[in-house]
């Protein structure tokens, strides 16, 4: 178990409250994004997320560190989160069927802020399909889908959050993976990789050069006396994804803390210092049709903030809620070009 996490719970366990606001810091925007992918609700993602980590903290006592904290903590949001499509499942059998929302998806791909009118339309059809794809899944299907796919998530990891063996694992996910390849049908190799990028979406090459960046914001309630933006802050690009920012963390001011740039061949890393000494490491994975597959982690020390697996193309990048800096939070906004020419 991670030392820094084995800290914070035995501080938690000798009746340091305060102990768990660190746990709950790092993995927030993880515990979140599972939680929404299996319910596919804002609102009802936040209070699973809140949920679980009351009931984790209540639980600590019966943690006994043999696995990972993060696992133990999933398992508890998986639970929660089944449980609450159950309960949706059995309010549609009452009153009638209910439609996944089509704006609940935004959140999930990135923004293609070039888009026409009419492909934004096409791009709404097709997310409104996959989201009715997935609910025709059997819930257990859906879950090692969002484990394995969309949080990057090992077989042996899996196979902890869910309490089943690793040869368990491996056959579901084939199976999960074969249905929703006959649901999908002719939709499987453009909105599958660009959704999840499975790994039937293969890297382009360890040589294939990919040329990406990173701007780094602070995202805050409002600007703190005698701050301003930097000039590149107040870009077009910038101003076109301005507003999805606020929609998606719900802060009024974005200041621009740093860029980078770089081009390097696919399976590189590369290492960025961020405020608050602070370390980026962002790697390019492999290439998805037009997109990118890059693996991001944000640390501090010995202690890792974030570890995600995020999809970027040129015109949608991906944005990710970081940890808490000065009087706000971090916001990391990367893009790519996989044709960098």
């Amino acid at each position: 178990m991670d030392q820094d996490d084995q800290a914070l719970i035995e501080r938690c366990r000798a009746g340091d409250l305060a102990a768990f606001e660190p746990l709950v810091e790092k993995y927030r925007q993880r515990v979140w994004r599972l939680a929404y992918h299996v319910v596919r609700d804002r609102e009802e993602a936040w209070d699973v997320s809140q949920e679980a980590f009351i009931r984790a903290y209540q639980s600590l006592a019966s943690f006994r560190g043999q696995s990972a904290f993060y696992t133990w903590l999933f398992r508890i949001v998986v639970n929660l989160a089944t449980d609450r499509v159950r309960q949706r499942a059995a309010r549609r059998r009452a009153f009638g069927s209910e439609e996944v929302p089509e704006n609940e998806w935004n959140g999930v791909l990135p923004d293609d802020v070039t888009a026409s009118p009419d492909e934004e339309a096409a791009r709404r059809e097709k997310r409104a399909r996959i989201a009715r794809t997935l609910d025709a899944l059997p819930p257990n299907f859906r879950t090692i889908i969002v484990l394995s796919d969309v949080e990057g998530l090992s077989y042996r990891e899996i196979a902890e959050i869910l309490n089943i063996p690793a040869g368990t694992v491996m056959s579901r996910l084939h199976n999960a993976r074969k249905r929703l390849k006959e649901l999908l049908k002719p939709l499987l190799l453009l909105l599958l990789g660009l959704l999840f990028a499975l790994s039937a979406g293969a890297p382009a090459g360890a040589q294939q050069a990919v040329r990406f960046g990173a701007r780094i914001l602070l995202a805050t309630e409002a600007l703190a006396s005698g701050q301003t933006l930097r000039p590149e802050a107040a870009d077009e690009h910038f101003n076109r994804i301005l507003a999805r920012l606020r929609e998606l963390f719900r802060y009024k001011e974005y200041t621009t803390l740093e860029r980078y740039r770089a081009q390097v061949p696919v399976g590189t890393t590369q290492r960025w210092a961020v405020p608050g000494d602070r370390l980026l490491e962002v790697m390019p994975e492999g290439v998805v049709n037009s997109a990118v597959r890059m693996r991001l982690r944000l640390a501090r020390g010995n202690l890792i903030e974030l570890n995600v697996n995020v999809l970027a193309q040129p015109g949608r990048p991906a944005l990710i809620g970081g940890p808490r800096y000065e009087d706000g939070v971090l916001i990391i906004v990367i893009w790519a070009d996989p044709n960098p020419g």
